[in-house]
């Protein structure tokens, strides 16, 4: 049986492993999750390039989403955190919702074309992306109440979405190498 972190059999919903929070981010692991962020939409740009219609149609992994649907989904998921990110800034502890990420996988702007959501996600990175470097050492132990995870701290989300980012675009590249495309 294989586990998430067996290289030469990775658990197909977890290609880099689960998402373990680190109880100490230290400055290093933010430049770090800063650069992952910043180099993710070209990496998912090549990482879908070339593939066709049936292609990106295609699950990662049975019962899994579209590759369609992963970027569709990286778009929603990463302009939400922008968005979570100002609050987290501006607000004293603001409180956060979750919201269901199988249900707007269903909705029907998820079959549009991936290239508004690639488009998306370079403007939205290069904005966080921004705001992230930015930051002072205060900012980053900022916390918000996300509805469904608890209290979460800056600095730990953006390694949160660092790790999302590697993951997603993994998804996609082990499709590619499985299917030989």
């Amino acid at each position: 049986m294989s586990t998430p972190n067996d290289p030469s059999h990775p658990d197909p919903r977890y290609p880099i492993g689960p998402f373990i929070a680190p109880a100490v981010v230290t400055a290093e692991d933010r430049r770090y999750a800063i650069l992952t962020l910043a180099e993710m939409p070209e990496q998912l740009r090549e990482a879908v390039r070339s593939l066709d219609e049936e292609q990106i149609d295609t699950p990662y992994r049975d019962g899994g989403w579209t590759v369609r649907q992963v970027v569709h989904h990286l778009a929603d998921s990463h302009m939400t955190a922008l968005h979570r990110v100002c609050r987290g800034l501006t607000e004293d502890e603001p409180t956060v919702p979750g919201y269901s990420e199988k249900a707007f996988a269903e909705l029907s702007d998820h079959r549009m074309p991936i290239e508004w959501s690639l488009d998306i996600l370079e403007g939205v990175h290069a904005r966080w992306v921004s705001l992230l470097e930015s930051m002072n050492e205060a900012q980053w132990q900022r916390t918000w109440t996300h509805t469904e995870r608890g209290i979460q701290r800056l600095d730990v989300v953006m390694m949160l979405y660092a790790w999302h980012s590697r993951h997603h675009v993994a998804h996609i590249a082990h499709l590619r190498a499985q299917r030989g495309w």
